[in-house]
């Protein structure tokens, strides 16, 4: 976790200093902002920013509002500090994408070690942003796949089902699987609208598409082709 940089956002010189130090101690670079309009400019400024630790009560823009800026434009993690406990508070941040809640006061021990909790997180989940199988690369990030290295035009459905299938390279998936996962919501009836989508992404991979087997009866299964 070393040389990674967070980005401290808090009104109280002395609260700033305190998570500086612990986060300081266990490797990490540290970058200050005493209100919600410094925060926002540090951000948009340094591209490098693996985490912000924000608190809510701040002078110009507070921390509700930097959050939600953060979040139309960026991914990166979110600890949010208040002083309120209130169970309103916490499901306003995690409405707003934060992802972890931590009242004042709070042991600074504690703090650093959900960062570093989150921060591992974040890592395997960026380690599987770009899949390659058999010449497809995916890149979750970009949006975009390549195939033998010239990229490919996918609708938003037909990249998202491409997805669900690299993560679940040689397991044979069933139509109402497919649907719950990558439609998001319990199917009951014809079926057909994932034999289309199949149909229509095998067309745009060419040869590759020979990699979405039919499980007559069943659904779909993704395996490499053998050479």
């Amino acid at each position: 976790m070393e040389d990674l940089k967070i980005l401290v956002v808090d009104d109280e010189s002395r609260m700033r200093k305190l998570v500086k130090d612990f986060l300081v101690k266990d490797g990490y670079l540290v970058l200050e902002a005493e209100d919600g309009q410094q925060a926002l400019d540090l951000f948009y400024d340094d591209k490098d920013i693996a985490l912000i630790i924000l608190d809510v009560m701040m002078p110009k823009r507070d921390g509700w509002e930097v959050c939600r800026e953060i979040r139309s434009n960026s991914k990166v993690p979110i600890i949010m500090l208040t002083a309120k406990a209130e169970e309103r508070d916490e499901l306003l941040g995690f409405e707003l994408g934060v992802d972890e809640y931590i009242s004042k006061p709070f042991s600074p021990k504690i703090l650093a070690a959900r960062v570093s909790a989150i921060l591992r997180r974040t890592n395997q989940a960026l380690n599987n942003q770009v899949m390659e199988v058999g010449g497809i690369v995916v890149n979750k990030v970009a949006h975009s796949v390549a195939v033998d290295g010239k990229e490919v035009e996918l609708s938003y459905k037909e990249f998202e089902l491409l997805s669900f299938f690299f993560e679940n390279k040689g397991v044979a998936l069933s139509r109402e699987k497919i649907l719950n996962n990558v439609w998001n919501y319990d199917y009951f009836g014809d079926a057909r609208t994932i034999d289309t989508h199949v149909k229509k992404l095998r067309g745009k991979l060419g040869p590759k598409g020979d990699m979405i087997k039919t499980i007559w009866g069943m659904g779909y299964k993704f395996e490499e082709i053998d050479k």
